[in-house]
């Protein structure tokens, strides 16, 4: 059933992964959503139960706010944030958990990204979105970053 629910992009990078941990969590901002659309940071508290909070801004204008909490941070391996609560455990209405992952493969970094759906209408409009192209997209912009 959960596959049912999961969208998911891998990536070999060209780095260790201390150095791709360190991009990713300390300079999300420029990798985190494709271009031309930017990132800005509201709060990342980088705990379980803290803020995972962030605004993605279109060219023309467009504000995606994305507002959840970390269920698990284990530095070099792996962060999970759900989009089900805000700070404070306070319920919204959920559409995903996001769950990032960095695996040593010969000396470089696999890096496994996947959204998992709390239903399959969900996952569907996630898919519709453009996951694949996006997500594959921001890992080529956290590639480019790490591999520099």
């Amino acid at each position: 059933m959960r596959d049912l629910l999961e969208l998911k992009v891998t990536r070999l990078i060209d780095a260790p992964v201390d150095t791709v941990w360190r991009i990713a969590t300390q300079r999300m901002s420029e990798w985190w959503c494709p271009r031309p659309w930017t990132t800005e940071i509201v709060e990342l508290d980088w705990r379980p139960g803290g803020r995972s909070a962030m605004i993605m801004h279109g060219p023309e204008g467009e504000e995606h706010p994305q507002e959840g909490v970390f269920l698990e941070v284990v530095p070099g391996v792996r962060f999970v944030f759900a989009d089900a609560y805000r700070a404070g455990w306070v319920p919204q209405t959920p559409f995903m958990t996001g769950i990032f992952e960095f695996a040593e493969e010969d000396g470089k970094t696999r890096y496994t990204a996947s959204a998992r759906h709390w239903t399959e209408e969900a996952r569907a409009r996630h898919e519709a979105m453009g996951f694949t192209d996006g997500w594959s997209a921001v890992a080529g912009q956290l590639a480019a970053l790490a591999e520099a």
